[in-house]
């Protein structure tokens, strides 16, 4: 198994960096490295493996190849599309939001 590059986009990017923010103001900087952690974490588990994640939000958005995974003890969740030669991470949002919403207008 080959493991692939995770390339985030600049969203995803501005996601991350937003959470970042939130947590160093209202929990301090323990919980906001905790939050890298996890996230690389479920980096490295999809570059490994791109099609572990869940498919749900692809049908209910009619993104064919768009794919989830929760960051394990945070409240977020990953959305990316795994291509030939990367994995494409599209968004990092916060997972009680509205989702579909969030992810309208996101060109595959």
């Amino acid at each position: 198994m080959n493991r692939r590059d995770v390339i985030p986009r600049a969203r995803a990017e501005e996601d991350v960096n937003d959470a970042l923010d939130f947590y160093l103001a209202k929990a301090g900087e323990k919980v906001a490295v905790g939050f890298i952690d996890a996230l690389e974490r479920a980096y490295r588990l999809i570059g490994e493996r791109p099609d572990a994640g869940a498919t749900r939000y692809a049908h209910e958005l009619g993104l064919p190849g768009l794919r989830s995974w929760p960051l394990r003890g945070y409240p977020y969740v990953v959305f990316y599309a795994p291509r030939e030669d990367h994995v494409d991470v599209w968004r990092v949002l916060y997972a009680s939001s509205d989702l579909p919403a969030w992810m309208a207008g996101d060109d595959v």
